[in-house]
């Protein structure tokens, strides 16, 4: 099995607040994805000490090992128990209850010799490609709907008729999006932070068939050169 992953900061002033793994679980048969962005805060107060980067780590860590070694939960059980946990680490010293606090985009995906499971809650991407070369994302469009109507303010997280994000409420889980596809119509997996994915979505470079042709002909790092390359190409945005 080949894998390939790649992560660079938004700015290289900041710390990487991404986190992205693979577990191949002990026996040989199946493996697990998981991808976190971490929502970048304002310059203003989140209600906690701890910061962006540090959720992702104790919120990733803890979603991967759940769906590794708990296969009889479903991948939504998996990251409801894996906020709850996160949340435990820091109620005591951060008020969770606050809009800004930590939160992140989640990308997970859980195969075995029978079926490939995906979850995808706010705006990272899954591509799926199946054995004809044909390409499905599986998107979270709710930020790109309320975009289209307008600007997408904090109100709208995490609320009803918003967008939602992994922070501090294991209930959210239920506002993910997910799924199942026979293992024998799946030849790759592709997950992709909002970063990555604007190749596509934003600056319209390919399709996401290109883009998993860009990913298995040249690898994730090539993929990122290609958006900071026309990020670069129009400074002024």
């Amino acid at each position: 099995m080949r894998i390939e992953l790649a992560t660079r900061p938004g700015d290289p002033q900041r710390p990487n607040e991404d986190f992205v793994s693979v577990a191949l679980p002990a026996g040989g048969h199946g493996g697990v994805l998981v991808l976190l962005d971490g929502v970048t805060p304002p310059p203003a107060d989140t209600g906690c000490t701890h910061g962006v980067p540090w959720f992702t780590s104790r919120l990733g860590g803890a979603l991967l090992e759940l769906c590794a070694a708990r296969r009889e939960l479903t991948l939504a059980a998996c990251l409801a128990e894996a906020i709850a946990r996160t949340a435990a680490a820091h109620h005591e010293s951060c008020d969770l209850s606050h809009v800004r606090t930590p939160q992140a985009t989640v990308v997970a995906a859980r195969w075995d010799e029978e079926r490939v499971e995906h979850l995808v809650l706010s705006d990272s991407a899954l591509l799926i490609e199946h054995q004809d070369g044909s390409v499905t994302p599986v998107l979270d469009g709710r930020i790109e709907a309320l975009a289209a109507l307008g600007p997408v303010t904090d109100g709208q997280r995490n609320a009803e008729g918003g967008f939602f994000t992994a922070a501090a409420d294991p209930a959210v889980v239920a506002r993910a999006v997910t799924g199942t596809t026979p293992r024998t119509d799946v030849r790759a997996l592709a997950a992709l932070t909002d970063g990555a994915a604007r190749w596509v979505e934003m600056f319209g470079e390919g399709s996401w068939q290109d883009c998993v042709g860009v990913l298995r002909k040249e690898g994730p790092d090539a993929l990122i050169d290609r958006v900071r390359a026309v990020e670069a190409a129009d400074p002024d945005g």
